[in-house]
């Protein structure tokens, strides 16, 4: 019944989008799923719980914001079924992790609506507060693992394209992981990557947006779409404009070209930074990083120092 009771509700969200912000008549939902009015009102009421913006009207039913919705259905056909989506989950790098074992293809996205443990680099806590974008990339190319660094540089790379085509916006990417607008985060990626002999298994790359929500109240320093254009955007069109550019770029990964084209969006190059690892600190300005990925700083000494991770900070 668990799942009968899914289905439905499914059903039910997905006629409602395809009205596309139309009122749906309660008779209406009643005659197509052979149930009572009754069953389509707790349904509906069940959806609004797990946080579908319906509003009961006299007539019926609306879906409000349809064009906001991260179901399945809602995104162009050659990517139907590499999406999986979640109402929560503690992380989408978790579960990532699950699908990319079993037979989830290459390019397939795990979206979850709410996280209750993100976390960014070096297990730092990251907040997925709700109106943003929480999602992770499986991708499962043929390669050797020292050629998997430049999936994450191509990652923000079309992200950050994707933001200045649709919104013309001046976003910048921070090496290695990070996305700025005004100075102030708007992005971050985490990417993850098994091993199977001398090849790569999976790569995950698990990317948070701060589109709709209000991520001042736990991180002073990020910013989101909204604070800027003052106005809700479709999470769904960001999703998939990115999603179309990513998977037009790695078709042939050349490391030299994604590197360069990266290089020409970034704000760290020369920048002062502070750069911290597991264990040391290097303070610097950044002048370069090569096509391995790797950030090249000179210290107060005049000596260069080559970095492979950490996190940065403008300084």
């Amino acid at each position: 019944m668990v799942n009968e009771n899914r289905n439905i509700k499914e059903d039910i969200i997905k006629h409602l989008y395809l009205a596309k912000g139309k009122i749906v008549s309660g008779i209406n939902l009643s005659d197509i799923f052979k149930i009572s009015r009754t069953a389509i009102w707790k349904h509906i009421t069940s959806l609004k719980k797990d946080g579908y913006d319906i509003e009961s009207r006299s007539k019926g039913y609306v879906l409000l914001n349809h064009d906001d919705l991260l179901l399945p259905f809602c995104f162009n056909k050659k990517f139907q079924n590499r999406i999986f989506h979640f109402q929560e989950l503690e992380t989408t790098m978790d579960r990532a992790k699950i699908l990319a074992k079993d037979s989830a293809p290459h390019l397939s996205v795990v979206i979850a609506e709410n996280q209750t443990i993100g976390r960014g680099r070096m297990n730092r806590e990251w907040f997925s507060s709700k109106g943003g974008l929480w999602f992770t990339l499986i991708l499962k190319p043929q390669i050797p693992p020292p050629l998997a660094y430049i999936y994450n540089f191509a990652a923000s790379l079309s992200l950050s394209k994707s933001l200045r085509q649709l919104y013309d916006i001046e976003v910048y990417v921070k090496w290695p992981n990070d996305l700025l607008l005004n100075g102030n985060k708007l992005a971050g990626l985490l990417s993850e990557m098994a091993t199977r002999a001398d090849m790569v298994e999976y790569i995950n790359i698990g990317i948070g947006i701060n589109i709709n929500n209000r991520p001042q109240k736990y991180e002073p320093k990020a910013i989101s779409l909204k604070d800027v254009l003052n106005k809700n955007l479709s999470r769904k069109l960001l999703l998939e404009t990115f999603l179309d550019d990513f998977e037009t770029r790695i078709q042939t990964i050349e490391c030299k070209k994604i590197i360069k084209e990266w290089k020409t969006m970034t704000s760290t190059i020369g920048s002062r930074v502070r750069i911290e690892t597991l264990t040391e600190v290097f303070e610097g300005t950044a002048i370069d990083v090569d096509e391995t990925g790797t950030l090249i700083i000179k210290d107060k000494t005049g000596e260069t120092q080559k970095i492979i991770y950490g996190d940065c900070f403008h300084t």
